[in-house]
């Protein structure tokens, strides 16, 4: 598939003076429901895709050919300009590399790499730490030598705010900044004086969490930068919930017909495209 167009879109809001909301998705469906809704960004975090495709807390126990295929998944289901959550790139510089090499094959608009100490080590503090700055730079430059097709966006992403302080993640946006990436992503810690401080910094659009108040102001937050701007992943969790009432709902002897929230036959054709296939099955297949 050609991804060049839905990458030109993202690359657009980058370099605009807007700031979007990101829309939650986790599979085809859900990506298309978001696209439907008029999302003009999706975002698949990694902490998602370990509880989508392995049942799994977010503990960097999901691989790269694993997440990359539910991107896949994801990016061919529709138009949505898909950013995703590449954690540390899986491993040192080397695999950052490879990490954008796939993600790339499988479609997506943009990617973060962090510069958090993962998959948790050894020993019982368990507090999250970063990796030294230096070695940061190291990923972002591999990460951008690795890509393939220019309108990818490449974003650093720093814990920073959360675990060593404005200073530190000023230090780092700026190095990160230098390194060559097209986005700075705030995660964590993030507050109006957080994203002022930063912002006055750096001159590349940021990409953040959001909140309440200013930070829950997309005018505001445009002012200061921010491109895109997430809402958490309630989506996904909203999914669990509704298949957990629906199971019980029915052990507990509720019949079929009495189920409530289910999508009606109209949604379920719209977001499983169904009209399309009933063409394309009179167009290839002969049929009615």
């Amino acid at each position: 598939m050609d991804w060049t167009e839905r990458r030109e879109r993202f690359r657009a809001i980058l370099a605009g003076n807007r700031c979007v909301h990101t829309g939650s998705v986790y599979d085809a469906i859900s990506a298309r429901i978001a696209e439907d809704l008029g999302f003009e960004v999706g975002i698949f975090s990694g902490s998602i895709g370990s509880m989508s495709v392995l049942g799994a807390p977010d503990l960097v126990v999901l691989t790269l050919t694993e997440f990359a295929a539910q991107a896949n998944r994801v990016c061919r289901a529709g138009n949505l300009a898909l950013l995703v959550d590449a954690d540390h790139g899986y491993g040192n510089a080397l695999n950052v590399r490879r990490t954008v090499e796939e993600l790339e094959t499988a479609g997506i608009c943009a990617m973060s790499i962090e510069d958090t100490v993962l998959p948790r080590p050894y020993g019982p503090s368990g507090k999250p730490t970063l990796i030294p700055v230096e070695e940061g730079i190291g990923k972002m430059k591999a990460a951008l030598s690795a890509r393939q097709d220019k309108n990818l966006a490449i974003a650093g992403r720093t814990s920073a705010l959360a675990i060593t302080g404005v200073d530190d993640a000023i230090k780092r946006a700026k190095a990160y900044e230098a390194a060559g990436v097209d986005a700075i992503f705030l995660a964590g810690g993030v507050t109006v004086a957080a994203i002022e401080a930063v912002s006055a910094e750096i001159k590349i659009p940021l990409i953040t969490g959001g909140g309440a108040g200013p930070l829950a102001d997309l005018d505001w937050m445009a002012a200061r930068r921010v491109r895109v701007a997430l809402q958490g992943h309630a989506p996904f969790s909203a999914a669990v919930q509704a298949v957990y009432n629906t199971l019980k709902a029915l052990r507990d002897g509720t019949k079929p017909a009495d189920l409530p929230g289910i999508a009606s036959p109209e949604l379920m054709q719209q977001v499983t495209r169904g009209a399309d296939y009933r063409q394309w099955t009179k167009d290839f297949l002969g049929g009615e």
